[in-house]
């Protein structure tokens, strides 16, 4: 153990790009809304960063705001040391093999999709695993493209990233320290499956119901008058029906199963509510209330704890991956990553 207040002091495994992120050439590939921001705060934060997007207007539209962005992916990530993935999570397997090909082994690759299970099998079968990273960064808003992006969209947002263990430790520990640094974000240590199960029940369900609410409004016969009394909770919950619909199909399939599966357990807890209404059981309602009242209230009273823990960089890496998904899967986050005199030393919270 150790409290963690000593000075970074520049040692790193031989396989990473530096101790110090000052310096780092990064590049991002796809600038819509999630890859600009990524873009944008890199940028702010003096990296020597490039972008790139298949679409023309796009790079214009970035180059014209003063942002490097290259003709070409080949151009973007030659000679980069980190590359952030973000296009749509269809292209993201081909992407992934045709970056890999195209940069050095010690250039650190890492994604944002919004599922995590096929990608992270790909990489494994294509022997990507010591320097791909796979990451979901829990920000966003029902906006779309450059035009929307944000630098400070990830400040305080969790920031999925799923350590492979063996030859691919080095890596995660590297851009955690970055994502945590730089992108002032909480990252959540998970494996591909548990993020995906996760997801399910906490974005890609709530992504079906409101638009379920939204589509009902839209046919009601006085769709006009719904909508002209419609307050806050009618707002709150439809703002991600306004999420570009192909974004939204796109990380529905690619969940498919699991969003299938939590859609069953929440229409279950509808099934009993519809009940207690019918039968007018008053007592049945109010307890299926009580309960989703908890798990809201939860959202924004979580006490956490503050924990640390070291671990020997080289060697074995089996207890250091168990504590690492351990704290994702209790609901806890990193808060720092430092490798020094060949140490890793965590800093993290988990729920009390």
């Amino acid at each position: 153990m150790t409290d963690g207040g000593a000075e970074r002091a520049g040692e790193v495994e031989p396989s990473l790009p530096g101790a110090e992120l000052v310096g780092v050439r990064a590049a991002v590939i796809g600038t819509g809304l999630i890859g600009g921001s990524v873009l944008l705060r890199l940028r702010d934060a003096g990296f020597d960063v490039t972008g790139w997007d298949p679409d023309p207007t796009t790079r214009g539209y970035a180059a014209a705001s003063g942002v490097t962005c290259a003709e070409s992916l080949d151009e973007a990530v030659a000679g980069r040391q980190v590359v952030f993935l973000c296009g749509p999570l269809p292209t993201l397997p081909e992407t992934l093999l045709r970056v890999a090909g195209l940069v050095g082994e010690r250039c650190v690759l890492t994604d944002v999709g919004s599922t995590k299970g096929e990608l992270a099998a790909f990489a494994e079968a294509h022997g990507l695993t010591d320097r791909f990273v796979p990451g979901h960064p829990m920000a966003g808003t029902d906006r779309a493209g450059l035009t929307s992006a944000d630098p400070a969209l990830f400040d305080g947002a969790a920031w999925v990233l799923c350590p492979a263990g063996g030859a691919g430790t080095a890596a995660f520990r590297w851009l955690a320290d970055l994502v945590i640094r730089v992108f002032r974000a909480h990252v959540v240590p998970m494996s591909p499956t548990e993020h995906d199960a996760v997801v399910a029940l906490s974005s890609h369900v709530p992504h079906l119901l409101a638009r379920a609410l939204a589509g009902a409004v839209h046919r009601a016969e006085l769709r006009d008058a719904v909508l002209g009394l419609a307050a806050g909770s009618f707002r709150d919950g439809t703002r991600v029906a306004a999420t570009p619909s192909e974004r939204t199909v796109n990380m529905l399939l690619g969940n498919r199963a699991r969003v299938l599966e939590e859609l069953a357990r929440v229409g279950g807890v509808l099934d009993e509510l519809a009940a207690a209404l019918g039968a007018a059981d008053r007592t049945a309602l109010v307890e299926l209330h009580e309960e989703g009242r908890a798990a809201r209230t939860g959202l924004f009273e979580r006490q956490l704890t503050r924990e640390r823990r070291e671990f020997a960089v080289v060697g074995e890496q089996a207890e250091e991956l168990a504590w690492l998904l351990g704290l994702g899967s209790a609901g806890g986050h990193l808060t720092e990553c430092r490798v020094v005199d060949g140490r890793v030393a965590y800093a993290g919270e988990r729920p009390a």
